[in-house]
């Protein structure tokens, strides 16, 4: 039985009705079909098929230095209807402290933007997120010891010798860490510390992209990598 913008999707945008077969899916969970059994007022009941399709685990995890809340409400959605396996959020010098109260990141209101981009995607595994305010105990600690999981740790910085062909040659089958940095860039001395950890610079290109520009990009872009 579904109510509330779940129902009101299928009533208004898919104007669906009884007998209707519905593309559903379980968080976390196998995707199928389900059917439209019937629909009353303002609620929608479903006859569950079956949901045999198990989801592929993500291969991309990201490192994203905290952006501001409304830069970060499209970054949320991106992230699940791309396809990552964990988002970090993180500190650096060029975010601002505030950022780090902002309400957007309670456990609820992220998991909501969250689930808008696995519907988009029609996909059910949401991604894992994590927020660190200390950027040196993040880079210097818990880097070390997520590293082995990962083919490689690439880091987006303007400025670096090679794009992300150059550093990402095919074929690409394992697991990779994206980092991105603050709409101002990373300074200096943080590029430095991770690629002490063994991360990899690149460049996007000749033009300054926002955030919410990047992170589709870098994404699409290693998702093509691994279909050549």
């Amino acid at each position: 039985m579904l109510t509330g913008r779940r129902a009101e999707h299928i009533i208004k945008i898919l104007k669906s009705k009884a007998g209707d077969i519905l593309k559903t899916g379980i968080i976390t969970g196998p995707t199928g079909t389900s059917t439209v059994r019937q629909i009353a007022g303002t609620t929608v009941e479903l006859l569950v098929g079956d949901h045999k399709t198990q989801p592929v685990p993500p291969l991309v995890d990201i490192v994203l230095a905290l952006p501001r809340p409304i830069m970060l409400k499209r970054v949320l959605a991106q992230v699940a209807t791309f396809g990552t396996g964990h988002l970090f959020l993180i500190n650096s010098r060029r975010v601002e402290k505030s950022f780090f109260s902002a309400s957007l990141l309670q456990e609820s209101k992220m998991k909501q933007r969250l689930l808008a981009g696995l519907e988009q995607a029609g996909a059910t595994l949401l991604p894992g997120i994590s927020v660190h305010s200390r950027f040196r105990p993040f880079v210097e600690e818990s880097l070390p010891a997520m590293a082995p999981d990962y083919q490689a740790m690439i880091l987006a910085h303007p400025g670096s010798p090679c794009n992300l062909g150059q550093l990402l040659p095919p074929p690409l089958h394992g697991r990779i860490l994206l980092i991105i940095g603050p709409e101002g860039g990373w300074v200096d001395f943080e590029v430095s510390l991770f690629t002490e950890q063994g991360a990899r610079p690149f460049h996007l290109g000749p033009r300054i992209l926002r955030v919410d520009s990047v992170v589709p990009s870098l994404l699409g872009q290693l998702d093509l990598l691994r279909r050549l």
